[in-house]
């Protein structure tokens, strides 16, 4: 029998339906144990704003010498979540910034651990995203590909 999705893969919530009236800073995760990561990011902008967000990696989760990834990312997004369930491809970064626009939106970090400094420690990440609006939400998750696979997956913010 095939393994589920949660089987398979560690979800953990970076952050949930926060204002962004000030910058927020999703919790850590550690990579160790993992393949892959997926950040989602989704975006409620009841006002426009340029929101910028930004994938930083520690050395562990008590933000231990924090610093901006260095090596690009794949990441897409979808502008317009009420339009389509389309996600399109951007240019590969260490950071994203949304048009100044009033829709709901979703952004997708594709993580891959051995692009971190982890020959200094550099093993956990965080998503982060600027101050916006007081009447716009985030909520952000991540979806860890697990190296060892259990019912339930080893738990990676420890």
């Amino acid at each position: 029998m095939p393994r589920t999705l949660v089987q398979r893969n560690k979800i953990v919530t970076a952050i949930c339906n926060q204002t962004t009236n000030g910058a927020l800073t999703g919790d850590y995760v550690c990579l160790k144990n993992a393949i892959r990561c997926t950040v989602v990011v989704l975006l409620d902008q009841v006002a426009g704003h340029a929101t910028a967000i930004t994938i930083e990696q520690a050395t562990d989760a008590a933000m231990g010498s924090t610093k901006a990834i260095t090596n690009v990312v794949p990441i897409w997004q979808n502008a317009d979540t009420a339009a389509t369930d389309t996600l399109v491809r951007a240019t590969d970064a260490v950071s994203l910034t949304v048009a100044n626009d009033i829709k709901e939106k979703m952004i997708v970090f594709d993580i891959d651990p051995s692009l971190l400094d982890v020959a200094n420690d550099f093993d956990w990440i965080t998503v982060k995203t600027a101050a916006s609006s007081e009447a716009n939400y985030v909520t952000a998750i991540y979806v860890l590909e697990a190296k060892i696979q259990g019912d339930p997956p080893p738990t990676a913010i420890v």
